[in-house]
């Protein structure tokens, strides 16, 4: 089968186009955490997905210097069908316990099994573990590569499976119409990606070379900035998935911004809200809203909150994985420059 073309026509059904371009100066007395992960087909799309994960957390002291406070990496080898198992992984700073990763289905069961094999990663390594969470999403969220590489398309009664799962794939929604109609999903096109990075700021984010054909990325920023009240400290989220084509421009599938404020005194969210940027469809950006039930929610208990409770058609599966990457906020406040007292009174 051949590929379409590297830009497919703006789809009717296609839901915002408004992406972030560039991103803010890094203020004094802030930490910045930048993640990017590189879904890569260099086999093409019969071969194995490689994922490539860096990530850097970034301390701005009060005078603007700037300090590296962590960074991480990790490579991971995956099978290109099925239960896409581990072929094989490697990370920065090297943990033997994940080793037993390798047979691992990065479909289902992956974050539980990283839990049972390094269950103190995030305490040891917390950049390195957020890296880890992001594996079976950005393994899942690669299949849109494939659709571009002109690969034979799984038989879409099956993908009703996930019919309800979430604002995108409710039942009479334009995916799950699409496939009860044509037995496949619908190819959406998104806008072209601006840089997000600050010529102004060559610091704001870490290196990562440009993606090649074929190549998809997603990437975070997080950055935790003081408060305008003492005890208190914001929360400025980006996050993107995105999609080099081969002689296109790298377009943007999915975006979010996330904004939140929190009480470092309880470490509970006082206020938080996400901004939809770039979603496929039409009914995806319905479900910005879910992100405004972690309001009251102390930060360590938000990952079982997201697994619990935003389920269904009123959230979004990205947007989800945004709000579990809150769960490293701590280990960013604990390196905020100035003493913990200060920020407490």
């Amino acid at each position: 089968m051949s590929a379409p073309p590297a830009n497919l026509p703006l789809h009717p059904r296609r839901g915002i186009h408004d992406p972030t371009a560039g991103s803010p100066a890094r203020r004094p007395g802030s930490v910045r955490r930048t993640i990017t992960i590189d879904a890569l087909r260099p086999d093409g799309a019969g071969g194995s997905l490689r994922l490539v994960g860096r990530g850097r957390d970034l301390v701005t002291g009060a005078d603007a210097a700037a300090e590296v406070a962590a960074e991480a990496s990790v490579r991971f080898e995956i099978a290109p069908a099925g239960p896409r198992e581990v072929l094989g992984v490697e990370s920065e700073p090297a943990v033997p316990a994940l080793r037993p990763l390798v047979g691992t289905s990065t479909v289902t069961g992956f974050r539980r099994r990283l839990v049972e094999l390094a269950p103190d990663l995030g305490a040891a390594h917390p950049l390195l573990e957020s890296l880890l969470d992001d594996v079976p999403v950005s393994s899942l969220v690669s299949g849109y590569a494939l659709g571009r590489m002109g690969a034979a398309q799984p038989n879409g009664r099956f993908m009703l499976a996930l019919a309800d799962q979430c604002a995108g794939w409710a039942r009479g929604a334009t995916i799950v119409e699409a496939i009860e109609r044509d037995g496949l999903p619908p190819t959406v096109t998104g806008p072209t990606a601006p840089s997000v990075h600050n010529p102004e700021d060559p610091l704001g984010w870490h290196e990562a070379p440009p993606l090649p054909p074929h190549g998809m990325r997603r990437l975070r920023r997080l950055d935790v900035l003081p408060g305008p009240t003492r005890g208190t400290c914001d929360l400025d989220v980006l996050f993107r998935d995105s999609y080099q084509s081969d002689g296109g421009p790298e377009t943007v599938i999915h975006e979010y911004t996330v904004a939140a404020r929190l009480d470092l005194a309880t470490m509970t969210f006082t206020e938080i809200a996400s901004v939809p940027r770039v979603l496929p469809w039409v009914e995806c950006p319905l479900a910005a809203a879910s992100a405004a039930r972690l309001t009251g929610v102390a930060v360590a208990d938000v990952r079982d909150v997201v697994r619990e409770s935003l389920r269904g058609t009123s959230t979004c599966t990205h947007l989800n994985d945004t709000l579990r990457s809150l769960a490293g906020v701590p280990g960013l406040v604990a390196v905020m420059p100035g003493p913990t007292s200060a920020r407490l009174a």
